[in-house]
């Protein structure tokens, strides 16, 4: 049985201070993102800094009124960062207009970081192609939420070897023999025993994806690209447009046709030409795929229901009338 890659959709986790990343979090409080695009501030009431993803959690911090004061972490690609002379300061974000933080190397998206902004690299060891770095500031406490924690046994009273922990709804398991599918009303792709263990990685109407945690030959495994994700369904970015938009994809689809955008489509830039296709396979919503004009030279040699795979970055996890991703293309594979 083969499965697609899952991606690690890990929360950020933030905290205040000079400790290092495996400082105990546990006996801070904890706080999660609700503001989808929440501004992360140098200072309390201060200079505006950078945008966060909804669902980043915050752990500790000092309160200043409406202020929460926390420290961002995660990855960045190693590529688009660069050494900086700025006191107490290793790096500094390179790429024009913005880059893309995220929970772990080609993880979910963590917030958008502006050229210039400053981090602080973490001395952990990086993984091929990412940097993994921080950088304190504030948050607005009306951006977050506190994250429910089980109460100790001396604040509520009761013997912590009786008292029953509260559930966690992102770990679950199988309830009976289950058939596991490749994407929402997609083909099957192998099937779960019952009480298999599973981690809730997003949810789209009457479907959860789950991550499952097991064993397979080394040698039946292949590398997915650096940066680029791959297992994603048009489904989760229908559910959490905002959560993928930046971010790089790999995706199988069905072409269609080659169209001019017109007002009709106000996601794509009137009168740039774009692919109509179906997918990503065996998905059968349609998909827009922004082709620029260096790459149009392909589009000729495509027929249609022609199977292609594009590697493309995401510009709308779903346009605003009929709910279809935009894809800007990257690069185009015919398939056989």
């Amino acid at each position: 049985m083969q499965f697609s890659r899952a991606l690690r959709a890990l929360p950020v986790v933030f905290w205040l201070g000079p400790a290092a990343p495996d400082a105990s979090l546990a006996a801070q409080a904890r706080y999660r993102i609700t503001t989808d695009g929440a501004w992360f501030f140098q200072e309390a009431g201060g200079k505006r800094l950078a945008r966060l993803a909804r669902g980043a959690q915050v752990a500790g911090g000092d309160a200043r009124g409406d202020w929460l004061a926390v420290t961002l972490e995660g990855w960045i690609f190693a590529t688009s960062v660069g050494p900086t002379p700025r006191a107490g300061f290793d790096l500094a974000v390179t790429r024009t207009p913005e880059e893309n933080l995220r929970s772990a190397p080609a993880g979910a998206l963590v917030g958008k970081l502006p050229q210039g902004f400053l981090l602080t690299k973490v001395n952990d060891g990086d993984a091929d192609h990412w940097v993994h770095v921080t950088r304190t500031g504030w948050v607005q406490q009306g951006d977050v939420e506190a994250v429910a924690q089980v109460a100790s046994s001396r604040a509520a009273g009761t013997d912590p070897d009786t008292s029953p922990a509260s559930p966690d709804p992102s770990h679950v398991e199988s309830a009976r023999r289950t058939v596991l599918y490749r994407a929402p009303e997609g083909a099957p792709t192998g099937t779960l025993a019952p009480s298999a263990p599973l981690r809730v990685l997003g949810r789209s109407g009457d479907w959860t994806r789950v991550e499952i945690d097991g064993w397979v030959r080394s040698g039946d495994l292949q590398a997915a690209p650096a940066g680029v994700l791959v297992g994603v369904s048009a489904a989760e970015l229908r559910a959490e447009p905002q959560r993928y938009v930046g971010q790089v994809l790999r995706w199988t689809l069905q072409f269609i046709a080659v169209q001019k955008a017109d007002e009709l489509r106000p996601d794509i830039p009137n009168g740039a030409t774009y692919l109509l296709a179906r997918g990503p396979l065996p998905e059968r919503g349609f998909v827009y795929v922004v082709v620029p004009d260096a790459k149009r030279a392909p589009l000729d040699a495509l027929t249609p229901l022609a199977t292609v795979q594009v590697t493309a970055r995401v510009r709308a996890g779903r346009t605003r009338f009929l709910g279809n991703p935009v894809l800007d293309l990257m690069s185009l594979e015919t398939l056989p």
